[in-house]
């Protein structure tokens, strides 16, 4: 080995390892030195977590496991700075010039280099205010301030009253910094970790190279989900306990590196955090030559998207702005919201109007996104100004807090829950969820809802249902009934218990696998007035051996995934079939979008039959010209999903 010195200009660059001593197709040895200091690098509540969500012997996966310091090593050897260590990805990113670059492509174990993309920071407008104004009703157990407006738009101050505020729940935040120990309403908060991905050390505050505003983007933000200043400002979750990590470098105006976002997911996964929020979103670059395009907003394609579904699939609950973009030419919604169970976030006024600035869905594969919208416009917070300063500000960075401190107010109430039921229980309960669209996706989150929604925990083979009520007039306790059936005409009644707090349990009669239940819950108020749920004779939904409960969303057919059919043949020139699959006779709609985004095509709109069903497009587009050559996404709208795929047009 030899140093390799350079004075040339050197870009950020991830350097991707072949192996880590086994190859991804290895089969892992749970008693190997490799699978045990992968356990080793996991808190005990992170190990937790992830027994919860994936099981107790598929807790840890390849992309855990280590990556080869001998690899490492070398590296440092030849003069090469690692800046952050990527072990999801067996990578690690460091500064190189093109002969440093062309000497690592040598190495038998680079596998290959690739640019770090470096985008824009764009930070929402902050209004400052003087004058406080106590906007709660009489009602409340706490004095909200004028955080009310926008934490009463998703039922939170209904929730906090039942002593729900987050506690037990640790909430990781991505942004550009905190300066929560030098302001009145986060001094308190319960920081349990905090780590600066920019100058490598524990302060995420202002530090000397910061520029002045560096950390006021991340005060805004904490004090939204985590603030607590009575009668002045009230976060959304404030008993939770948070992770902040400052990963957005402010020096120059065009340097978010995303790299420092992925070594922050993979820290935070490591500790145990239970939900993690980030109000930065991915989308215009520094360099157009290695920019992203909408159509890499597929779920798959970005390093931080990447990142966020690899932390998802470890249990952790994954929420992201939508983005700002409404109002650019960009228009749509921005990584790593793109991904496939990252919530994203879009925003709305309080009265529940859509921002003209909150990105637009769907993801270029055809999902809805965003998935849920809070308040984004005029929402109070604090401000890094001074001690007691505050102000209102706009942007998806303010409702995406607040999305995730629903989460946490969640996940507190029912800590039995897996993180694919939050996601599911978040959009479900959503005000748009029977009908769901582009613009605000399932709807406006609300933490009542969510909360009071039935869910279920499996507990050795044997489920269980949990109920929490609202009613003003408060809930007899021994009137609870759980109304369950197979067939969906004969119930049968089955009491419920009290926890003594606020919840209700009964245990599920032993079923067969993948048997429909129809469930409605009955009990008497106190003064002897009979109520139900869901109130308009409708059913809640599941299937026996499933943890998903489903109102308004549809039960996933069986073959989901095999829907929809890739188009054939593709490429084509002058027609091709589209093949998909119904349940039943149903709605249902086909319509084609050219690369950037715009619909060309309605292909089909109408019934379907039951079965197997083909539609055929000869490239003719609704205005009438014949389609240009390129790729086209064709989408599948049915039963309140969307299923895409790419097709290629040849002229």
């Amino acid at each position: 080995m030899f140093f390799i010195s350079s004075s040339f200009a050197q870009n950020k660059y991830y350097i991707y390892f072949k192996d880590k001593g086994i190859t991804a197709n290895q089969s892992l040895n749970k008693f190997s030195i490799k699978y045990q200091e992968a356990l080793e690098n996991l808190s005990e509540r992170s190990i937790e977590r992830r027994i919860k969500n994936m099981g107790e012997e598929k807790i840890i996966t390849y992309e855990d496991l280590p990556i080869q310091q001998h690899y490492i090593n070398d590296l440092i050897t030849l003069g090469i700075k690692i800046e952050n260590r990527l072990t999801w990805f067996n990578s690690v990113t460091a500064y190189l010039d093109e002969s440093r670059e062309n000497i690592l492509l040598t190495l038998p174990f680079i596998d290959r280099i690739e640019p770090v993309r470096v985008f824009k920071f764009k930070k929402e407008e902050i209004i400052p205010t003087n004058y406080l104004v106590k906007e709660s009703s009489s009602q409340d157990q706490i004095n909200y301030g004028s955080s009310f407006t926008h934490l009463n738009l998703s039922n939170i101050p209904q929730v906090h009253a039942k002593g729900i505020n987050g506690n037990g729940i640790i909430i990781g935040i991505l942004d550009s910094g905190f300066k929560w120990k030098e302001h009145e309403s986060l001094i308190n908060a319960n920081v349990i970790d905090e780590y600066d991905f920019i100058f490598k050390d524990s302060i995420t505050s202002n530090q000397a190279g910061d520029q002045s505003n560096q950390h006021d983007h991340g005060t805004v933000v904490f004090s939204v989900i985590g603030g607590y200043k009575d009668s002045v400002l009230i976060g959304a979750a404030f008993g939770s306990s948070f992770i902040l990590a400052k990963t957005e470098d402010m020096r120059s105006e065009t340097h978010v590196e995303e790299d420092n976002y992925a070594a922050a997911l993979i820290w935070m996964e490591s500790l145990g955090v239970d939900i993690t929020t980030s109000s930065l979103g991915y989308s215009e670059f520094d360099d157009s030559v290695f920019s992203y395009k909408y159509s890499d907003m597929n779920g798959k394609t970005t390093i931080v998207t990447k990142a966020a579904e690899l932390a998802f699939q470890r249990g952790v609950v994954t929420i992201s702005a939508a983005g700002n973009e409404g109002n650019t030419s960009w228009f749509r919604i921005v990584a790593p919201a793109d991904g496939f169970n990252t919530i994203g976030v879009g925003a709305v006024n309080q009265n529940n109007i859509l921002a003209s600035f909150s990105s637009r869905g769907p993801s270029f594969d055809g999902r809805t996104k965003p998935e849920v919208v809070a308040q984004g416009v005029s929402v109070f917070s604090a401000s890094a100004f001074s001690f007691n300063a505050y102000g209102y500000a706009n942007g998806t960075s303010l409702s995406t807090p607040i999305a995730a401190g629903v989460a946490s107010l969640l996940l507190s109430a029912h800590p039995h829950l897996k993180n694919t039921q939050v996601r599911n229980i978040l959009i479900e309960t959503a005000d748009n969820s029977s009908s769901p669209n582009d613009e605000k996706g399932y709807g406006l989150i609300s933490a009542k809802k969510a909360i009071s929604f039935p869910n279920l925990e499996e507990i050795n083979n044997q489920y269980k249902i949990h109920k929490i009520f609202f009613n003003d007039i408060g809930v007899e306790s021994n009137s609870v009934k759980f109304n369950y059936s197979t067939n969906g005409k004969d119930y049968s009644p089955q009491a419920m218990t009290f926890d003594g707090s606020m919840k209700f349990i009964t245990e599920i009669p032993l079923l067969t696998n993948g048997q429909m239940v129809d469930v409605f819950f009955t009990y008497k108020d106190s003064v002897g007035n009979e109520q139900r749920e869901p109130s308009n004779n409708t059913t809640y939904k599941f299937k026996y051996g499933e943890l998903n409960v489903y109102h308004n969303l549809s039960v996933p057919v069986p073959y989901d995934y095999g829907i929809l059919s890739q188009n054939y043949p593709n490429p084509f020139n002058n027609k091709t079939i589209i093949k998909f699959k119904s349940a039943l006779v149903e709605p249902a709609e086909i319509i084609i979008i050219d690369a950037i985004g715009q619909k060309v095509k309605t292909l089909f709109k109408g019934l379907t039959k039951s079965g197997e069903n083909f539609v055929q497009w000869d490239g003719i587009t609704d205005l009438g010209p014949t389609a240009s050559s390129g790729v086209y996404l064709y989408i599948l709208k049915i039963g309140g999903k969307k299923y895409g795929k790419k097709m290629i047009l040849l002229r």
